[in-house]
């Protein structure tokens, strides 16, 4: 099974941002201009520039869908999206008082102009933790069916929301109810910590979809990925001819 791992940019300096993927375009697969930055960034045009030459795709954090949506402005939304040449869309309601019904309900709408990435779960930590686990599967199902490609599962920048517990690590209830239900490879997690990277491909493997990586951690969870760093080394599986004898 082959891996997506979405990198965040949350404004970084145009030239770092270069330099980012040039040096480790084999280890991303998406980008997203994290929330609302793309609206006050300078060298937008020139970072995407550079994406499309590496031929990576990018798109815009779902909370710059919602504040488009909340003021009644999905048309100046999907104007950016053309001008820009977004490959994807992200549909949420991680913020604005949109239920889950409403949420798929957009989802569908979206898929008519691009691939869906919709998210499940609150940027708030109280609220999310209303989720039952069953709520989050029902959820991930729901948008799912209305086409969405993949559904992101929220833990915020800070790894401590969402499907994350305030210490920081999976909530292992949600994340077992998940995975009964739906494929792995259907699914892209925000692990933006090493305890949610380390946690995730303990889980379900190293080929598991990863989101919210931050540019200076894109070499640091490939190695997590191949084993070659001692919190995942174990995941491999050795040659059965070394003995430790």
């Amino acid at each position: 099974m082959s891996h997506t791992t979405m990198m965040i940019d949350p404004g970084l300096p145009t030239g770092q941002f270069t330099d980012v993927i040039s040096s480790h375009r084999d280890h991303v697969g998406l980008v997203k201009f994290g929330w609302g930055t793309a609206l006050v960034t300078r060298d937008l045009d020139r970072k995407i520039a550079v994406l499309r030459e590496a031929g990576i795709g990018f798109y815009f954090g779902g909370t710059l869908f919602e504040w488009y949506l909340v003021q009644g402005r999905l048309d100046d939304y999907l104007t950016l999206v053309d001008r820009t040449g977004a490959t994807h869309i992200e549909v949420s309601n991680g913020t604005i008082p949109l239920d889950q019904p409403g949420k798929a309900g957009w989802v569908r709408r979206m898929t008519r102009y691009r691939p869906v990435l919709a998210e499940v779960g609150y940027k708030d930590a109280e609220r999310s933790a209303t989720l039952s686990p069953a709520d989050w599967a029902g959820a991930i199902l729901e948008d799912l069916d209305a086409g969405a490609e993949l559904v992101i599962t929220e833990t915020r920048e800070s790894g401590r929301s969402g499907m994350a517990r305030p210490d920081g690590h999976l909530r292992d209830d949600v994340l077992d109810a998940v995975l009964a239900r739906v494929d792995a490879d259907r699914l892209l997690f925000e692990a933006p910590t090493k305890e949610l990277q380390v946690d995730l491909i303990r889980a379900i493997g190293v080929d598991v979809n990863l989101g919210n990586i931050a540019a200076a951690d894109l070499v640091a969870v490939e190695t997590l990925r191949r084993g070659l760093r001692g919190d995942t080394l174990l995941q491999m599986t050795l040659p059965r001819t070394v003995s430790f004898a």
